[in-house]
């Protein structure tokens, strides 16, 4: 098992989460490195995302958390349409940065029930981001 694997499989427990994404951004294109929960048709819709497209995208491109509370019920405008097949509800990407402040990955996980993650829990998922910059080297 990667680092990756162990590493957000860990999260996933710690945030009591069923899905979860790590990706290592490559220029201005997140390519995954680690998964669990993931359906396995969507594999590959998830395997390289652009900054800006669905939720880890977005995290990326915003720099910011990107949080949705009740995916089944609303996209915010930023997930796909696919992204209702996971059956996942509460779900959160946090960008991962690099010590000079580029964004160089996200980490993503979700809950099969709505969910709105606390500002201890976001700040929480930065830690751990901060843990992530570290394993990308």
């Amino acid at each position: 098992m990667s680092d990756f694997q162990k590493t957000l499989e860990e999260v996933m427990g710690e945030f009591s989460c069923q899905t979860g994404t790590i990706h290592r951004a490559e220029g201005k294109v997140l390519h995954l490195v680690a998964h669990a929960g993931v359906p396995e048709f969507l594999l590959d819709k998830v395997s390289v995302i652009p900054f800006g497209k669905g939720i880890a995208g977005a995290a990326a491109e915003s720099r910011e958390p990107v949080e949705l509370c009740n995916l089944q019920q609303d996209l915010g405008g930023v997930a796909k349409e696919d992204a209702r097949k996971t059956g996942v509800s509460g779900s959160i990407a946090v960008p991962v940065f690099s010590e000079s402040g580029e964004v160089i990955g996200t980490l993503g996980i979700g809950k099969v029930t709505p969910y709105e993650f606390t500002a201890e829990e976001k700040g929480r998922l930065g830690e751990i981001a901060v843990k992530l910059a570290g394993m990308f080297g």
